[in-house]
């Protein structure tokens, strides 16, 4: 019979979802400091209930800004799930002491052309180094894809926790993951396909803004890297 031959493929749609924007960080870094968010634009996350698939598990951060946002997509009309499992491993990267240090000042001081804080080896004083954030990223993708094999997947995250989760997707190097903005609010799917002796990853979209032409809502993207303008 024709396709009796062939693997069955168990297929896990991931939809990262980065966190709205921050604004009370008095321009400094805030890395795992748990600081409020400001969810006020609802035509932004109108837009984004309406790309996101009404039947899937939900997971978040451990940090309340994920948890406003997600918050604030149901109030926009999406189905409010049953369930939200906080994942302390989804948080964004412990910064240590860099954490409430101007942004400005800390970028001009680090070498040009540098994509994120620090090497990906390279720890924060008292924190971790993206290489920490990477593992504990990929671990928990890796439970919940065997978990939640073949479901939707909606994770509510950081900037840096989405990075991870495309270095894995790429082949598992975590650097071309830091190559990527991810804007506030922004929606990345990465597709998982598994079957018995193969699996692999697919990347339908990344950093998608679905309000993205309407310029009134450009707030949703905060310089944070080597954009950011050095102080007088």
């Amino acid at each position: 019979m024709a396709g009796a031959d062939k693997p069955n493929v168990v297929m896990t749609r991931w939809w990262w979802v980065r966190h709205a924007p921050v604004r009370n960080d008095g321009g400094n870094i805030y890395g795992q400091s748990d600081i409020a968010c400001d969810t006020s634009d609802t035509y932004v996350f109108n837009a984004v209930a309406k790309v996101l698939p009404r039947t899937a598990v939900w997971y978040s951060s451990n940090l309340m800004r994920t948890h406003q946002t997600a918050e604030a997509i149901w109030a926009a009309g999406f189905p409010r799930p049953a369930s939200m499992k906080w994942e302390a491993d989804l948080a964004e990267q412990n910064l240590g002491r860099w954490q409430g240090m101007n942004r400005a000042q800390f970028i001009a001081s680090r070498p040009v052309g540098t994509s994120w804080f620090a090497d990906i080896n390279e720890p924060a004083p008292g924190g971790e180094s993206f290489m920490d954030l990477y593992n504990r990223t990929r671990r928990t993708i890796e439970r919940i894809n065997a978990e939640a094999g073949g479901q939707d997947i909606i994770a509510v995250a950081h900037g840096g926790t989405i990075k991870a989760a495309l270095g894995l997707a790429l082949d598992g190097q975590p650097e071309r993951g830091l190559s990527f903005d991810i804007d506030n609010c922004s929606v990345t799917r990465l597709d998982y396909f598994a079957t018995p002796e193969r699996k692999v990853w697919r990347l339908p979209m990344v950093n998608q803004q679905p309000w993205i032409a309407d310029a009134a809502h450009a707030a949703m993207h905060q310089p944070a890297g080597p954009e950011v303008k050095k102080l007088a």
